[in-house]
């Protein structure tokens, strides 16, 4: 009984480190708020999103090759740090180029966290239960994400802006930096040599982990792009004010959230792949239905379903990917949060769409095609724990 005791006190704070995790998505609502606010294009708006997720593509190889020197716990609190920094300067001063440097550095944090807090949660947890409790870790995620919206919002109309929502996030950072470095936790066994970036990326040689990188990056791009595209659409198509649209990412996370938490326990019971499969072609379906819907009730459900049944792929694919070399936990989790750059490139793609078709229907085919390649990810024959090269 002991034992268990101890092995939650060490879980719950590894867990938390994922509701940090769910700060990235603040961007999404940030754009909506920031785009008003400066007075930025469509491009300049969703070039905001770049600054956090291309740290992803820079970052994550580079930062799996550290943690094998630092150690899990030690990179995790390192990305904290420059979160909590991230969320504080905004505090201080405000403006066009303090937007940009605060979203930059929670993306380094970001990127650093997500690269290491994953295999951290393998060093508390058996390797049976790793995705049901990288699906719990993605639920935290999504109550975070969930909340973003909602804190921006009040901010924004009890405080006169959104930017006061930073002070609150700084706060929490801080807090589950202490909660961390106080819990003690058995560090992995070090490698005798740290594989190289070469050697990371000769990773992408074996067909499975290159076809679960390509859905990282196709997952987080569609992730992303909903987050970002919900309140535009809900202004464009129902003329809905920014507060007003804004809480439509509230809907989008809210459903995520309930989508993980039900997953959590349901990849428990089932096949992942199974999983995988009925979920990539209920939110393709659901994409090819929000490009065509006008009404506020009909926006709102495709968006909720899609959030609904795209909230478990990106665990689903990162534990097929350890699993498939469990020797290279934390090569693969560097690989695998490169994929994350998705949600850098596809804005910017989804923003190049909105110019030409001259609406939002422009960022709904580019999310489309991110749909397009998971549902072939999902047929796909692969096997979790064997290795195709």
């Amino acid at each position: 009984m002991k034992t268990d005791k101890m092995s939650i006190t060490k879980v719950m704070p590894v867990l938390f480190g994922f509701f940090i995790m769910g700060f990235c998505d603040l961007v999404g609502i940030s754009v909506t708020y920031a785009k008003e606010q400066f007075q930025w294009s469509e491009i300049e708006a969703n070039f905001l999103p770049s600054m956090v997720f291309i740290w992803f593509l820079v970052l994550s190889v580079p930062t799996a090759m550290i943690m094998s020197k630092t150690g899990r716990k030690n990179t995790v609190l390192i990305s904290m740090l420059i979160t909590f920094i991230g969320m504080l300067i905004p505090f201080i001063q405000f403006n066009e180029i303090i937007c940009y440097l605060a979203f930059g550095l929670l993306g380094i944090g970001n990127t650093i966290l997500q690269v290491s807090l994953n295999p951290l949660l393998t060093n508390v947890v058996k390797g049976d239960k790793l995705t049901s409790n990288l699906t719990a870790g993605q639920f935290i995620k999504a109550v975070s994400s969930f909340l973003g919206p909602i804190v921006a919002g009040f901010c924004s109309l009890h405080f006169g802006s959104w930017a006061f929502m930073f002070p609150v996030y700084a706060g929490v950072t801080l807090l589950s930096t202490v909660w961390l470095f106080f819990t003690s936790i058995d560090k992995e066994e070090s490698v005798q040599k740290a594989s190289s970036f070469g050697e990371i990326l000769s990773l992408l040689k074996n067909k499975q982990i290159l076809l679960l990188f390509f859905g990282i990056l196709c997952i987080v791009g569609l992730d992303v792009g909903m987050n970002t595209a919900t309140p535009k659409i809900l202004m464009e198509r129902v003329g809905l004010s920014i507060e007003a649209a804004g809480y439509g990412s509230s809907w989008y996370f809210g459903a995520r959230t309930l989508g993980t938490f039900l997953g959590a326990f349901l990849l428990a019971k089932v096949s992942g792949k199974s999983y995988f499969r009925v979920n990539a072609i209920v939110t393709l379906l659901a994409i090819a239905v929000l490009f065509f819907v006008q009404s506020q009730t009909g926006i709102l459900a495709m968006v909720c379903v899609i959030a609904f049944t795209s909230s478990c792929i990106f665990a689903v694919l990162f534990g097929m990917a350890i699993q498939a070399l469990p020797e290279k936990a934390n090569e693969i989790s560097g690989l695998m949060i490169t994929g994350v750059s998705g949600g850098a490139l596809f804005p910017v793609l989804m923003g190049v769409a909105v110019n030409a078709t001259g609406n939002q229907t422009g960022s709904v085919l580019i999310i489309g095609v991110t749909a397009v390649y998971l549902l072939f990810c999902a047929l796909k024959s692969f096997t979790p724990g064997k290795s195709t090269n």
